[in-house]
């Protein structure tokens, strides 16, 4: 491994994507450590890579143990993550060689010089300190757009037919009809929330069965047949369902609270498969419960506090729909954003970073 660019998967594509993953790095010349916490079956992955890649075995979410792993054996030049692990200030300071971090193992000794998102966001990383620390941050845009895409729709489909309250009724053995018929497809305004990839794609499948769309946007539309709508208060009081379609930045924290709920149509369905910041969440809580609300129901894919701190005000509420951030885990989708972040990683490393997507603050 002497000369050779040290990369640690603080969490690797899941499965038998695992494999894929692991050539694509190793066919880059790259000496990789693999992060064994979030692999099913460790045996196997010990079995299948000993002798070709590194292992170890930490709570990547563990700040303290995150930097020592990176940190270990002369530091590595790259991390890797898949799960949004938060990389802060203190992490880069530690691990960049420059600083050394409070609770950190000892003084910063590291070289690290790129953080490799294998998904969209990058919300989880400190950018103006990774710029400050010379870290570049790359990210897989669009890898899993017609993933989102499908989910949102799914949510879509199943709020506006109200499939989670027919189940539930239906096992408890009671023969339920709709108090009201649900309208159409066709009759309903889908409002998007940024129309960047995925919501380019969420745009144009709902179009196909039906749907008049329309949407807002800092960006041009990729997409044709959506109309623009005015503003954002605008596009809430006129759209029959909402769905959420940006990234998380200091502009869109918060973007969605009580004020904004309660512009919304009487019957309203708000989806959110972007990121939970977005959405003051108590707010929504608080008109999921409010039966005079226009707000009928929501499906939320993305919260404020996820994995080992996952936590939120909407649990418990039937008008809820909750899933826990898979709405862009599919085969597909996941393996593209292995294969393509392996690839920018290596070119960064390789003082190669034309084409290659970067993140900045």
């Amino acid at each position: 491994m002497v000369g050779r660019h040290r990369i640690l998967l603080l969490d690797a594509a899941p499965g038998d994507l695992l494999g894929a993953e692991l050539e694509r790095l190793l066919g880059h010349s790259l000496a990789v450590t693999l992060n064994l916490r979030r692999v099913t079956d460790r045996a196997a992955a010990r079995d299948a890579w000993g002798g070709r890649v590194g292992f170890t075995d930490f709570d990547p979410f563990d700040e303290a143990a995150l930097i020592a792993e990176t940190l270990r054996d002369g530091g590595h030049q790259a991390v890797k993550s898949r799960a949004g692990v938060p990389l802060r200030a203190a992490f880069l300071a530690a691990t960049a060689g420059d600083a050394a971090a409070p609770g950190a193992a000892g003084a910063a000794t590291g070289s690290l010089r790129v953080i490799g998102r294998a998904g969209a966001g990058t919300d989880h990383v400190d950018l103006p300190a990774a710029a400050r620390h010379g870290v570049v941050v790359t990210h897989t845009p669009g890898s899993n757009a017609d993933a989102v895409a499908e989910f949102a729709l799914a949510q879509l489909l199943a709020l506006t037919r109200d499939l989670p309250g027919h189940n539930a009724a239906s096992h408890r053995g009671d023969w339920r009809s709709p108090a009201a018929p649900p309208r159409a497809l066709s009759e309903l305004t889908l409002g998007v929330l940024g129309l960047g990839r995925t919501g380019s794609a969420l745009a144009g499948r709902a179009r196909a069965l039906g749907m008049t769309v329309q949407g807002v946007s800092r960006g041009p539309a990729r997409g044709n047949g959506v109309r623009r709508a005015d503003s954002l208060a605008g596009l809430l009081a006129t759209s029959d369902v909402v769905s959420l379609h940006l990234p998380l930045t200091a502009r869109t924290r918060g973007l969605i609270g009580r004020r904004e709920l309660a512009l919304l149509r009487p019957g309203a369905i708000l989806l959110n498969t972007a990121r939970g910041g977005i959405v003051d969440e108590r707010a929504l809580a608080d008109a999921l419960r409010d039966p005079g609300h226009p707000l009928a129901a929501a499906a939320v894919d993305t919260f404020e506090h996820e994995h080992a701190a996952f936590d939120s005000p909407l649990f418990g509420l039937p008008n809820a729909l909750l899933t826990p951030h898979v709405a862009g885990m599919t085969r597909g989708a996941m393996a593209e954003a292995a294969v393509r972040c392996a690839d920018h990683v290596a070119a960064l490393l390789a003082g190669r970073p034309n084409g290659v997507p970067v993140a900045t603050g």
